[in-house]
C-alpha cells in the first residue's frame, strides 16, 4: 500500500519549490503570510491549526485539510480533539463535507500508522 503521508509531503515540497522558483513577489508574500499567521500569538498554535482545519474542511480543500491534520498531529492533538473539530466543520459545511471527512480520517490514520512505525524502529 502506498504511503499517502509521504506522497503528499513529497509532492507538496516539490511543487512549492517549483512555484517559488518563479520568484513571484505576490506568491512569496502569500506563502509568508500563511506561515506567519499560524505561529503562536494571542492564540496558541494548536488552536490556530484547529481553526485552519475547520476552514479547510468547509472550503473542501483536501490538501489544506491534510496540511492542518499533519500539524495537529505534530502538535500532539488527540484523535478526539480532531474528530470533534471535524464534526463542527461538517455541521457548518453540511453533508457535502462528508467525502472530505472520509479522506481526513484516512489521513489521520496514516499519520498514526507512520508514528507507530517510527516508534517501533526506535525501540
Amino acid at each position: 500500500m502506498s504511503n499517502i503521508v509521504e506522497e503528499f509531503n513529497e509532492y507538496r515540497e516539490r511543487m512549492n519549490s517549483r512555484i517559488l522558483e518563479d520568484n513571484n513577489k505576490i506568491i512569496k508574500r502569500i506563502f509568508n503570510l500563511d506561515t506567519n499567521a499560524f505561529m503562536k500569538g494571542a492564540l496558541d498554535v494548536k488552536t490556530k491549526e484547529l481553526l485552519g482545519l475547520v476552514a479547510s474542511a468547509v472550503l473542501r480543500c483536501d490538501d489544506c485539510v491534510r496540511y492542518h491534520l499533519e500539524t495537529c498531529h505534530k502538535e500532539g492533538l488527540t484523535k478526539e480533539e480532531v474528530a470533534e473539530t471535524l464534526s463542527i466543520a461538517t455541521l457548518i459545511g453540511g453533508t457535502i463535507v462528508i467525502p472530505h471527512l472520509r479522506r481526513a480520517y484516512e489521513y489521520w490514520d496514516a499519520l498514526d500508522a507512520n508514528t507507530s512505525e517510527i516508534s517501533g524502529l526506535k525501540e
